[in-house]
């Protein structure tokens, strides 16, 4: 099987993903041949770990023959201008979420990465549907669930964090930052169910962090369809249930259900999804479903891009409108912290 060459550019969460890619499944699909980093001791001792080549800049590593893809892992701010140089230099792109601050600069790079048909994927939303999303659509059209009504989407973990001059002390970079760094996941799987946002209102407060950001947000979000959600995320809760993207959805003859109820912690499994439905027909009768799936958003899914870099027209047309939507929705929730009333979505 042939394996593509990875440039993996940022090596704070970058490092996880290489581990990924040495360690995991993803081996299969992806070798890292190469780094970069602003920090240079931090690249060339990567780089002798697992035998790569160090870059001193991004320029220098786009220059190289052998990366036939980038991976980008530094912070949101300026990332469309980064992956503009990447596509332009003839490569394609895996980054993460969130994937840009400033909306109209990611929906141009998205249109000239189209242009030159090179592929940006992120894990969240991915270019292709999810196994609990795939599931959802499946179980609202099987089950003929009707139009949706609200959500309540719930993600949260154990943080303690102190001031460190990073992107993540900055209120403007990182608003909302428990809905900024990890709902953001919430905020995608909502877009795909529920289409476009009217309105958006925010809370936050800080209680355990170290930073000058807040470490317990939510917001409440108004679909043009009509449908409510609430998004809840906190970096306060220990419980050993973090990170599970709980989710309920409402629709108009049913319910569906993810990651609800304590469950026992399982190492290695996190990524799982627990699905359940219960659905009422016209007629009155009941349907219950329970299903545990393997790959959900939370997740980067390694197949998947392969198998889109193998052939470009197998990635999703919505993709794109479902990633400026996510963002648009975030610039609300800011706007929202900030002057302390509802915000329309541009």
């Amino acid at each position: 099987m042939k394996r593509y060459k990875v440039g993996i550019v940022g090596l704070n969460f970058g490092r996880l993903i290489i581990d990924k890619i040495v360690d995991g499944a993803a081996s299969k699909y992806f070798k890292v041949c190469a780094v970069c980093d602003l920090d240079q001791e931090k690249a060339m001792a990567e780089a002798r770990r697992i035998g790569a080549v160090v870059y001193p800049d991004l320029k220098a590593l786009l220059k190289s023959p052998d990366v036939q893809v980038v991976g980008l892992f530094t912070g949101p701010v300026g990332r469309a201008d980064l992956i503009r140089k990447i596509v332009r230099a003839g490569k394609d792109v895996v980054t993460t979420k969130p994937f840009e601050q400033d909306v109209l600069a990611a929906r141009e790079v998205l249109r000239e990465a189209a242009r030159l048909r090179r592929l940006v994927m992120l894990n969240s939303p991915a270019p292709q549907l999810s196994d609990d999303m795939a599931l959802i659509a499946q179980w609202r059209e099987k089950y003929q669930l009707g139009e949706p009504i609200g959500a309540r989407a719930e993600v949260w973990a154990n943080y303690r964090e102190k001031r460190d001059g990073s992107w993540y002390d900055d209120p403007k970079k990182c608003p909302l930052a428990p809905i900024y760094r990890l709902g953001i996941y919430l905020i995608n799987d909502l877009v795909q169910v529920f289409g476009r946002a009217k309105r958006v209102s925010s809370l936050s407060t800080r209680i355990f962090t170290g930073r000058p950001t807040a470490d317990n947000a939510q917001i409440g979000i108004e679909f043009e369809n009509g449908a409510l959600a609430n998004i809840f995320a906190s970096f306060c809760v220990r419980d050993q249930q973090h990170y599970r993207n709980s989710l309920t959805l409402n629709f108009e003859r049913g319910t569906i259900y993810r990651n609800i109820g304590p469950e026992p912690y399982r190492s290695g499994l996190e990524y799982r999804a627990l699905m359940s439905l219960i659905a009422c027909s016209e007629t009155g009768k009941t349907r219950v479903c329970r299903r545990e799936v393997g790959w959900n958003g939370h997740e980067y899914p390694w197949k998947a891009f392969y198998s889109i870099l193998n052939d470009r027209d197998s990635y999703r047309a919505r993709v794109n409108d479902e990633i400026l939507e996510g963002l648009s929705i975030i610039k609300a929730a800011a706007r929202s912290e900030q002057n302390r009333k509802s915000e329309q979505v541009d």
